[in-house]
């Protein structure tokens, strides 16, 4: 039996830093399962478009397709555009969506994996407070999940975690540095972006993060994050639940 392609959907950024991260996180999910159909689209501002790779995965002949939003929570994206887009695919193809990559304990694991890059290490986690620093959304779930991922980190062992956003929902990357600097126990901060790929959002908390004394690298093509779209793409095939196409 044929394993459906993987359809990895990002974004999209104007900004070439964002596709390349994007298609090396790709390749290597794809070399975790080798003989796996793993392509990658973008929404917006990058080719391939998402109707172009569904054009050319039907002309190819494929019937079964599994379509990852690469996005760590469900907001607009996830649930109004991604879907649009996938119901207008040809009819011959077979599409499931899969979930979302967050929350994931592997996220978390990412993330430190970006801190101890960083220069951090496991005993430093007693007295850093962390800003787990997220693009923002005016969606409240995606504000939740951000939340309750940051306490998902502090659960971990960190001095203490506090969420900030680029955009959309407040406090800014530079406000939780600050408050962490006051909080008793802290003795370095530190900026972990929660975001997957280099951008314009992600340059605000880079600037966000010039009094921290650590920041973070993006989540990039990490290991972690390439075996969560793995296991996004499985759960979706064992759930054989599939998009329906328009009239």
């Amino acid at each position: 039996m044929n394993r459906p392609v993987l359809l990895v959907i990002a974004h999209g950024s104007r900004d070439p830093r964002h596709a390349a991260t994007v298609q090396a996180l790709v390749r290597r999910a794809g070399s975790l399962r080798p003989g796996l159909r793993v392509e990658t689209a973008f929404l917006d501002f990058n080719l391939p478009s998402v109707p172009g790779v569904l054009d050319r995965l039907a002309t190819d002949g494929v019937r079964d397709v599994v379509a990852l939003p690469l996005l760590l929570t469900r907001a607009f994206h996830a649930k109004a555009d991604i879907p649009a887009v996938l119901r207008q695919a040809p009819p011959s193809l077979r599409i499931r969506q899969a979930e979302v990559l967050g929350p994931s304990p592997l996220l978390i694991e990412a993330v430190e994996r970006r801190l101890y890059e960083a220069g951090l290490t496991p005993g430093d986690k007693s007295a850093t407070g962390v800003v787990l620093a997220s693009a923002g959304s005016t969606d409240p779930e995606a504000i939740a999940v951000i939340a309750e991922t940051a306490r998902e980190l502090r659960r971990t062992g960190w001095c203490s975690v506090r969420p900030a956003f680029a955009s959309a929902s407040l406090p800014r990357t530079e406000e939780a540095v600050r408050a962490l600097r006051a909080e008793p126990g802290v003795r370095r901060v530190a900026v972990a972006p929660y975001v997957i790929a280099p951008g314009r959002l992600p340059d605000r908390i880079v600037a966000g993060a010039a009094e921290a004394d650590v920041l973070a690298d993006v989540l990039g093509p990490s290991p972690e994050l390439a075996r969560l779209l793995l296991e996004r793409y499985d759960a979706a095939h064992a759930a054989r639940v599939t998009v329906a196409h328009s009239a």
